[in-house]
């Protein structure tokens, strides 16, 4: 996240938002957000929601994703929300969305999805 210029900008339990302004780095040819930097912030923010919920010595990996792409994301930055929608004991699903967010706060859905994702436990070193 800190290559893309990502930020965590809220975190409670179970819910996640993560930021990522436009620039360069992260929008493709005609300009708009490049779908790997949409869809990476959405996996994190998903990932970092179930992680909420988790005991310590425990991590998160995605086991699978699936975005749809609504709308090209055009905007100041894009903001990422990923929601647990159901926390078990080994895997959890995940609700994903990404708004593009223009200078006077506008909004626009520009990605939903929704995500898997496994605990496992923390190697010993």
């Amino acid at each position: 996240m800190a290559h893309l210029g990502a930020r965590l900008t809220r975190i409670a339990p179970g819910v996640v938002h993560i930021v990522l302004p436009a620039r360069p780095e992260v929008t493709q040819q005609h300009g708009y957000f490049h779908a790997g930097a949409t869809s990476s912030i959405a996996d994190s923010a998903g990932g970092y929601a179930a992680f909420t919920l988790f005991p310590e010595n425990t991590e998160v990996l995605t086991v699978e994703y699936k975005i749809n792409l609504l709308a090209p994301a055009l905007g100041n930055h894009l903001e990422a929300v990923g929601t647990v929608l159901k926390a078990g004991r080994t895997l959890n699903v995940c609700r994903l969305e990404v708004s593009a967010v223009q200078v006077d706060g506008t909004r626009k859905l520009v990605a939903n999805g929704q995500q898997t994702l496994i605990r496992v436990n923390r190697a010993k070193t």
